[in-house]
């Protein structure tokens, strides 16, 4: 006779692979769209999943249609410089709050967490205001320079995490002479690269896949990013649905590599971050 808990695994492992197929569907349904033939084969009844031929040139056609290697180019450029700042600024914010002593440090903590609640939308017209008189509308900068003052759920998060780690560390490596920022880079980001992970994806895939932003500061079609560039696509041929989820697969790719690669590291930086404040 089965083991009840050996049951209990496999019904569980039947629901989740149910609940997976059908997630999967719309990407599934996305990507043999992309490799059909037209409308008719797309818009048939009954539906069909897959294509009668594969037809890969789709991809050839789209890639020679519009400048996506220009657009691909602004999305690394914002997406990297965009992280970068947001690991070095919400780090070394996080290292002070949790290690050092200051008048004032939680409640000044508070405050930064408390900028979480503020809805982006409230401070849009005065950073476009800002952004407009340094000359930076129809630039790369207003979606990249602003990270490198820090994250408030970064901040926390690594917060969380540095505060997991014993102080006793900290004043060992004071008393054999370490500065703070020696302490900072060789003893505590080593240790915290978990959570350092967990926020390079995370904030990968935001930056990534970020509309708004482009939409309101970008202008000309040279600055564009991917997905600004898929919404302008989608714009001009909204009726070849064939080119526009070949366009989508392109687009979404390298955001689902990112998180297939590192989705262990988000749920172990997440988990490990600690949960006293």
């Amino acid at each position: 006779m089965m083991n009840p808990r050996r049951v209990k695994l496999l019904f569980l492992y039947i629901a989740l692979l149910g609940l997976s197929a059908i997630f999967l569907m719309p990407f599934l349904w996305m990507f043999t769209t992309s490799l059909k033939g037209g409308e008719d084969e797309i818009f048939t009844y009954p539906p069909q999943i897959f294509p009668k031929a594969w037809h890969f040139e789709n991809y050839k056609y789209v890639l020679e249609l519009y400048p996506w290697l220009t657009f691909l180019k602004n999305s690394v450029i914002i997406t990297f410089l965009s992280t970068l700042g947001v690991v070095i600024s919400s780090s070394m914010a996080a290292f002070a709050f949790a290690t050092l002593r200051f008048r004032g440090r939680d409640k000044i903590f508070i405050l930064v967490i408390s900028t979480m609640m503020i809805p982006y939308y409230t401070t849009l017209i005065p950073q476009y205001i800002l952004f407009a008189k340094l000359g930076w509308i129809d630039t790369l900068k207003p979606l990249w320079v602003p990270a490198f003052f820090g994250s408030a759920y970064f901040i926390f998060l690594l917060r969380q995490f540095f505060k997991s780690i014993p102080i006793e560390l900290f004043e060992a490596a004071r008393i054999d002479g370490a500065s703070i920022f020696q302490i900072f880079y060789k003893v505590y980001l080593p240790l915290a690269r978990p959570a350092i992970i967990t926020t390079i994806i995370l904030h990968f895939i935001t930056a990534w896949s970020d509309f708004f932003g482009p939409l309101i500061y970008l202008q000309s079609e040279e600055n564009y990013t991917l997905v600004l560039g898929l919404n302008s696509f989608r714009g001009m041929y909204y009726t070849s649905w064939h080119y526009l989820m070949a366009a989508t697969i392109m687009v979404i790719t390298p955001s689902i590599i990112v998180f297939l690669i590192g989705q262990r590291k988000i749920v172990g930086g997440i988990t490990l971050s600690g949960m006293k404040l």
